[in-house]
C-alpha cells in the first residue's frame, strides 16, 4: 500500500520516523497543519508515581507537535483516573484514593517540562487535569447531555471492550463509562482551549474516534485523531517491559544508569527504530547508525542510549552512565556507580564460635540473584539461572543452588558483581 503524500511539516516528520498507524482524516489534519497551528493533546491517566518507557512514545508525538510549529496539550486524567481505562486488561484497575491520584500527579507533571517547552506562548505546551470538568458533573446532568451520543452496540464493538468480552471477563459498568469520559474530554478541550487533535497508542483508537465523532456530531467543529503502532520489541515484547520490570521515566523510581543499559541493551534489528522515535538525531545520522553490521551494531546502540538519556537525564548523567557501562563490562571493573544492594551476611551462634566470632556466611547463587533485585523471588531466580544464564563475578552460573561467600578463602570479597543475561543489568550486592 503506496504511503499518503503529507504537505505539513507535522505530519511528514511523523512518517518519516514511523509515528503513524491510523488517521481519521488524514487530508483534512495534513491541510491543517500545514495551514497554521495545530493544537494536539495526550491524555496521561495518574494510575503510578512515573510514567514508563510504554508511555515515551507519546510524549514524543506532542514534542515532534511543538517542533512543528503546533500547541501540545497534556491531559492528566485526575478524573479518569477515578475510573481506570480498562483497555488491553481482563481486570478492573485497582482504586486509587483521590490522596493517592494527587500524589501520582505531582510526582510525574515534571517529566513533562523536561521534554516540553511550557509557557503563554502560541505554541507553548500547557497542563490540564481532567477532573477540573469531569468531577464537576452529575450523573443525571451527563447522561442527559452526552448519553445519547453513543450506541450500547457501536461500544461493544470497540476492541477495547469486544476482546473482553470475548475473553469472557467481566467488564463493570463503571468501567464501560471510560469511553464516554475520554471522548467528553476531546469536547471540553475543544471548547476550552481550541484543541482539534488527540494523539495516542493503537488500543485507544476506539476512544479517540467516538471523542472524534462526538466533537464533530455535537459542535460541528473539525476534529482528528491519530495513533501510533502498537509498540513490540524485536523478541515479541511489549515495550519498556523487563525481567526486572518496567522502565520508569522519574529517577527516583529508575536509575539515569538502570535507563542508559536499557536503550544499550536494545535488539540490533530495534535499533534503527528506537533511534527514530526516541531521539532527536537527524534521519541520516540514523540511516549510517542503523546500517551498522557486527560488533558495529554496538556503537549505534550507545548512540542511543546517549541520546536518549541525555534527552530524559541530562548529558553529565549519561555520561557518567556510559562511563560506569563500559568498565563494568568492557574492562570488568567493580564501580562504585553500579546499582548496590545490601545483603545482611552473618552467619549462626555456632559458625561465629566455630570461627573465633567471624562472621562467617554463604549464600547460593539465587539467593544472591534475589538480593540484586533482578529477580522478585527464589523460584523466579531458580528459573532465571537455570535458563537465561546469570554471571557472578564474571563467572557463568547456571546452578540455583551453587553457594559463595566470605570464609578463610574468599574472606576478601567485598561484592558480588551479578549480571542477568550476557548483555543485562549489573548490581552489586555488598555483604553486610
Amino acid at each position: 500500500m503506496t504511503e499518503p503524500v503529507f504537505k505539513s511539516d507535522f505530519l511528514k516528520t511523523l512518517q518519516a520516523r514511523g509515528y503513524i498507524h491510523q488517521i481519521t482524516h488524514p487530508e483534512e489534519l495534513d491541510a491543517a497543519a500545514a495551514a497554521g497551528v495545530v493544537v494536539g493533546y495526550v491524555g496521561f491517566d495518574a494510575t503510578a508515581k512515573s510514567l514508563h518507557v510504554g508511555n515515551l512514545i507519546s510524549v514524543m508525538m506532542l514534542r515532534r507537535l511543538q517542533q512543528a510549529g503546533g500547541k501540545p496539550v497534556v491531559i492528566i486524567g485526575g478524573g479518569t483516573t477515578k475510573v481506570g481505562d480498562p483497555t488491553g486488561r481482563d481486570s478492573s484497575r485497582p482504586h486509587l484514593t483521590d490522596a493517592d491520584i494527587a500524589a501520582n500527579i505531582a510526582s510525574i507533571r515534571s517529566v513533562f517540562e523536561i521534554f516540553l517547552t511550557f509557557g503563554d506562548g502560541p505554541t507553548d505546551a500547557i497542563l490540564i487535569n481532567n477532573d477540573d470538568w469531569l468531577s464537576q458533573y452529575g450523573y443525571i446532568q451527563f447522561l442527559r447531555e452526552y448519553g445519547t451520543h453513543f450506541t450500547v452496540n457501536r461500544m461493544l464493538a470497540f476492541d477495547s471492550v469486544k476482546l473482553r468480552l470475548e475473553r469472557e471477563q467481566p467488564m463493570t459498568f463503571l468501567e464501560f463509562n471510560y469511553m464516554l469520559m475520554q471522548s467528553v474530554d476531546f469536547l471540553e478541550l475543544n471548547r476550552r482551549h481550541n484543541v482539534t487533535l488527540q494523539m495516542g497508542g493503537s488500543d485507544q483508537w476506539g476512544n479517540i474516534v467516538s471523542g472524534v465523532d462526538l466533537v464533530r456530531r455535537v459542535d460541528q467543529k473539525a476534529a482528528f485523531g491519530l495513533t501510533t503502532p502498537l509498540l513490540t520489541t524485536a523478541s515479541g515484547g511489549k515495550m519498556g517491559k523487563t525481567a526486572q520490570g518496567a522502565i520508569w521515566l522519574n529517577s527516583d523510581q529508575l536509575s539515569p544508569y538502570d535507563y542508559w543499559q536499557f536503550w544499550r541493551n536494545a535488539d540490533d534489528a530495534d535499533v534503527g527504530k528506537f533511534l527514530k522515535l526516541f531521539t532527536d538525531l537527524p534521519l541520516d545520522e540514523i540511516t549510517r547508525l542503523e546500517a551498522l553490521e557486527g560488533a558495529e551494531i554496538n556503537d549505534a546502540k550507545k548512540a542511543l542510549a546517549d541520546a536518549a538519556t541525555t534527552m530524559l537525564h541530562g548529558g553529565g548523567e549519561a555520561r557518567k552512565a556510559r562511563a560506569t557501562s563500559e568498565k563494568a563490562f568492557e574492562l570488568g571493573l567493580a564501580t562504585a556507580d553500579l546499582p548496590t544492594r545490601q545483603l545482611l551476611w552473618v552467619g549462626t551462634t555456632e559458625e561465629q564460635e566455630r570461627n573465633e566470632g567471624k562472621a562467617f556466611d554463604r549464600r547460593s547463587a539465587e539467593a544472591l540473584l534475589k538480593a540484586s533485585e533482578l529477580s522478585p523471588s527464589l523460584g523466579q531466580a531458580r528459573k532465571k539461572i537455570q535458563n537465561e544464564g546469570v554471571w557472578i563475578n564474571d563467572e557463568l552460573v547456571r546452578d540455583p543452588s551453587r553457594t559463595f561467600g566470605r570464609n578463610e578463602a574468599d574472606a576478601v570479597v567485598t561484592a558480588f558483581r551479578i549480571r542477568l543475561g550476557k548483555h543485562g543489568r549489573i548490581v552489586l550486592v555488598k555483604p553486610v
